[in-house]
């Protein structure tokens, strides 16, 4: 069975990678989750907007600027994913820190080049 990806920084917007990866994620039997602004549904998962204690998060995938971050490191931490992955744009050398301190792995990448080559 596929681990479960939260989606974090998720968006209503077609033209949006988080849209785009969560439509790519269930394509790709990955069970998903999503956290953004606005409620609503992306490929028929529930996009929540309050900070939910997910159980058997794997990876929590980011699409929110380093800044916008910050407010999320204890949440995302709390959750104890096995991998934070920093997506083109949210690449953030504190937090990646943090990360290494309560031993959750980060990665520098764009989760749908990971999908379309088969690398998630």
């Amino acid at each position: 069975m596929q681990k479960k990806t939260l989606v974090l920084g998720a968006s209503l917007k077609e033209d949006r990678y988080s849209f785009k990866a969560i439509n790519k994620l269930k394509e790709n039997s990955i069970p998903v989750v999503a956290f953004g602004l606005r409620k609503g549904k992306v490929a028929a998962i529930t996009i929540d907007t309050e900070m939910i204690p997910y159980k058997n998060i794997d990876t929590v995938t980011l699409y929110l600027n380093p800044k916008r971050q910050e407010e999320y490191y204890n949440y995302i931490i709390s959750l104890q994913p096995k991998r934070v992955i920093f997506n083109p744009g949210t690449e953030n050398t504190d937090f990646v820190k943090l990360l290494q301190k309560n031993n959750i792995e980060s990665e520098v990448a764009c989760t749908l080049v990971l999908l379309a080559i088969n690398q998630y």
